[in-house]
């Protein structure tokens, strides 16, 4: 039984920076400790949100490290190690898998190469095979280009060692993939904050969410809803984080939610070039809707 079965609410967490754009251990400790205490039920580092692609392999090493020094076991830590070059995935991965304490390790798509599914399928078997880590999916065609289709997920399903998805290509999707893998210990997650009530009434787990930096207590109060079978009263929470988790992404995130963890007294720091924080017209817009 995968760790995933009791999990609904994954936050994939921002890097927290300091003025001088270095990796902040003392603000990571505070951003940490926020999290855990409004409703995030497993922590997920190096992400996207946490701007992955602009960590150095050793700094993502570190962060991996100080996350579960940190987080001390109060929730299990899922760590961001895949690349669009097999080989390279499995022997980061292996590195990460060395550090007691992380759970499982989140694999996307991989990248510009383009592969067909004959092609995802061999790089997920081998490196599922070979990295030492449970394995989730990570797919998500507006940043990788290429889609992993339903039936190709569902194949990956059946492998020992792949144990989850994060899914962002929408409520039918999900629903597929979760009629498909619900024989298998296979938990779905989508990766889109305006699907969160929609996974989970279709049956998924739940949702690797960017919001809950902000809104973790709506989101877990509407899973808790959900579960109550009061769908109505969690479809009311929906309809009012719909509009906020849009704007979390008006412009190029993690920008927005580090300003709105700023003005929530959890500095962060800015993003690392090629991303820029929001102007400050657009922070004023961001935070008038937000409504922190």
């Amino acid at each position: 039984m995968s760790f995933l079965n009791n999990v609904s609410l994954v936050t994939a967490m921002v890097t927290p920076f300091d003025d001088y754009g270095q990796v902040s251990y003392e603000r990571l400790a505070t951003l940490i400790d926020h999290l855990l205490a409004t409703g995030t039920e497993t922590i997920l580092v190096g992400g996207t949100t946490g701007e992955g692609p602009t960590l150095s392999a050793s700094e993502k090493l570190n962060l991996f490290e100080e996350t579960v020094k940190l987080v001390g076991g109060r929730v299990p830590i899922i760590a961001n190690t895949g690349s669009n070059n097999t080989a390279q995935t499995i022997e980061f991965t292996q590195q990460v898998a060395k550090i007691q304490g992380i759970a499982a390790a989140l694999i996307v798509v991989p990248y510009y190469n383009k592969p067909d599914q004959r092609g995802m399928y061999a790089h997920y078997k081998l490196v599922s095979e070979q990295a030492g880590l449970p394995i989730i999916i990570y797919n998500i065609p507006g940043r990788t280009g290429v889609t992993m289709l339903v039936k190709t997920a569902i194949q990956l399903s059946l492998l020992p060692n792949i144990i989850g998805i994060k899914d962002c290509t929408g409520a039918t999707n999900l629903g597929q993939i979760v009629e498909g893998t619900k024989e298998n210990d296979f938990a779905v997650f989508t990766g889109e904050d305006e699907d969160a009530f929609a996974a989970k009434t279709i049956g998924a787990q739940g949702v690797i969410s960017v919001s809950s930096h902000l809104f973790g207590q709506q989101i877990k109060k509407m899973y808790q809803l959900i579960d109550e079978n009061k769908v109505a009263a969690a479809a009311e929470i929906m309809r009012q984080l719909t509009p906020k988790g849009k704007q979390l992404f008006a412009q190029p995130s993690p920008g927005p939610v580090k300003a709105a963890l700023k003005q929530i007294g959890i500095p962060v720091g800015g993003v690392r070039l090629p991303l820029l924080m929001p102007t400050k017209a657009e922070t004023e817009l961001l935070l008038n809707i937000l409504d922190l």
